[in-house]
């Protein structure tokens, strides 16, 4: 049970990375999530089936995620389109593609492919257990995203990054586009969210064109119960606190499937279950915040 919570919540916390990158560093709705996370399990099963080495097929469908987030960015820079709209489009579109990409088949079974998972638990067969093999793994990969991600926003770029969504008049001022910044940020998202599903894909032993319905809505769910975990400004802690809002969001989903029965819950509810979670994050923030305005405005009396 708590591996199968920590794989799945570390699988998916790549993907709530580029959920943080859009929603929380650029202020960008991206919608394109949705879409790109089954195009990276597509284009990775493809891929494994036609016997291409792993790492290829990883490397594959990160590129095709950050294609996805680049034909976003300029439906929304060059054609002036709403961002929300921009990923919407851009989603939509990609079912299509999905669905071509897998041979117009709507699921594509990894059952008898050779997958990281099968490779990781035949080399360890012999002292680890598969879960704990596929667990380390995960737990190797995700730190060097992070690290990388960290040591990307220490960078000027990075920092240019993070002050766009916050600030866009400085970047101007400064004499850079807004634009390039954006759409770098919006293709390294997608790329993340591509990968997530290419990792999902191979965990869960198949490649599904509607695994990404809802993906955004459960990464939103994940980004706000991490800022309740961890309050902190420094970047190292807020990629770290998404981290951990991905487990819990995985671990409470896991709690409500398994013993939702007792209040009348079923599997058709989790979806429910996750808009409530946000609206209930949302308005504890929104109540934290005019508290803390509250006190400076007492302070300053």
């Amino acid at each position: 049970m708590l591996s199968s919570i920590l794989i799945e919540g570390l699988i998916y916390g790549i993907m709530v990375l580029g959920v943080f990158i859009t929603f929380r560093i650029l202020d960008f709705a991206d919608m394109t999530v949705d879409g790109s996370f089954p195009l990276g399990a597509a284009v990775a099963a493809v891929l494994v089936l036609k016997g291409v080495s792993l790492p290829v097929a990883f490397v594959a469908a990160f590129a095709c995620g950050m294609l996805a987030g680049l034909i976003t960015a300029l439906i929304h820079t060059k054609l002036k389109i709403p961002g929300l709209l921009a990923g919407i489009l851009t989603m939509t579109m990609l079912y299509s593609i999905n669905l071509r990409i897998m041979s117009n088949r709507a699921n594509l079974s990894l059952l008898k492919a050779d997958t990281v998972f099968t490779w990781l638990a035949s080399i360890s067969k012999n002292f680890l257990s598969p879960e704990l093999a596929a667990l380390l793994f995960l737990v190797c990969i995700v730190i060097i995203i992070k690290i990388l991600l960290d040591l990307f926003f220490h960078t000027d770029f990075g920092l240019t990054m993070g002050a766009l969504g916050s600030n866009p008049q400085l970047i101007i001022s400064q004499g850079m586009n807004p634009e390039i910044i954006k759409g770098i940020g919006i293709c390294l998202a997608n790329g993340l969210a591509a990968l997530a599903g290419s990792f999902a894909a191979m965990y869960q032993g198949f490649a599904d064109v509607n695994s990404g319905t809802g993906v955004v809505v459960s990464g939103l769910a994940s980004l706000m119960l991490g800022e309740f975990l961890l309050k902190s400004n420094k970047i190292s802690l807020l990629t770290l606190r998404v981290l951990l809002g991905s487990i819990v969001y995985r671990a409470l989903m896991y709690f409500a499937r398994s013993y939702g029965y007792i209040i009348g819950m079923t599997a058709n509810d989790l979806k429910l279950i996750t808009g409530l979670l946000i609206i209930i994050c949302m308005i504890i923030s929104q109540n934290s915040l005019m508290g803390t305005i509250k006190r400076s405005m007492g302070a300053k009396k």
